[in-house]
């Protein structure tokens, strides 16, 4: 990976945090093995971000897994993302919806899925999911039969 080609930036920087919801962090790398299908996955155990009604702060481990097209995302972005949310309203449902659709937005994956595990408030833990195939491919199919087919205990 060449770090200037691909015009990364977090990546070898100082570390900035940022205090508000980022998704302008987001970079992506070229992939270099565009005729593989392979998966890669991200797990975030320490995500936050706020309920939009009481302001009390909602931790979940974050799973993302998707099939990269042209495009990935940098790993150290990523990380700086995710932090983002740490003071931001949103319902967890809404945190899974809005991560998965910047990142689709960002890189054009053949697939993706979104996971979130979120602990109990209250006694009742919620784990949203949500997932996207590039419309008119197998991967759409595969979106589909993976929704169907889903686990969520």
């Amino acid at each position: 990976m060449n770090r200037e080609q691909d015009n990364l930036q977090a990546l070898g920087s100082k570390t900035q945090y940022r205090m508000e919801y980022a998704p302008e962090v987001l970079e992506t790398f070229e992939n270099r093995h565009k005729d593989n299908d392979y998966w890669v996955q991200f797990n975030c155990p320490e995500f936050t971000s706020l309920c939009p009604i009481t302001g009390q702060p909602d931790f979940a481990e974050i799973k993302i897994a998707y099939i990269p097209a042209d495009r990935m995302v940098e790993s150290k972005s990523l990380k700086l993302y995710l932090f983002s949310f740490r003071n931001h309203g949103d319902f967890h449902e809404d945190c899974v919806n809005v991560i998965m659709k910047d990142l689709i937005k960002l890189m054009q994956p053949k697939y993706i899925e979104v996971i979130g595990l979120f602990t109990p408030r209250g006694g009742i833990s919620i784990y949203p999911y949500t997932n996207y195939g590039q419309p008119g491919t197998k991967y759409e199919q595969m979106a589909i039969q993976r929704m169907q087919n889903r686990q969520m205990i």
